[in-house]
């Protein structure tokens, strides 16, 4: 098993787990409140676990890896600008920031793998 598998197994189970979080916690709903996205908080829950399950899935078939990872660097990079832009401390940005290169990276190397 390759390091961008690792990274893309682990990076797959944390969005699958911050899916349900931002589905059912009350505190990832006043996350969303407080950056004026209450409207869009289930959606994005949704569309974390199903890239989580395409990040999984995207081990055994690249193209939902490649879609995946994709779309979850960029999510993640919107996260940083957002809570740049709201002045959070690096403490609460780091976790948007770790997984966007985790992402980019397997991005990256399955592409180029292919």
């Amino acid at each position: 098993m390759t390091a961008a598998s690792v990274l893309a197994a682990g990076s797959g189970v944390a969005f699958v787990a911050y899916g349900v979080l931002c589905l059912t916690s009350a505190s990832m709903a006043a996350e969303f409140a407080r950056f004026g996205l209450e409207r869009v908080r289930v959606l994005t829950g949704v569309l974390e676990v199903l890239a989580g399950v395409g990040l999984l899935v995207g081990l055994r078939w690249p193209p939902a890896l490649w879609v995946s990872a994709g779309g979850v660097a960029l999510l993640m990079l919107g996260v940083v600008v957002m809570r740049v832009s709201l002045g959070d401390r690096l403490a609460e940005t780091a976790p948007a920031l770790i997984l966007l290169v985790v992402n980019g990276y397997v991005l990256w190397r399955s592409l180029a793998a292919s």
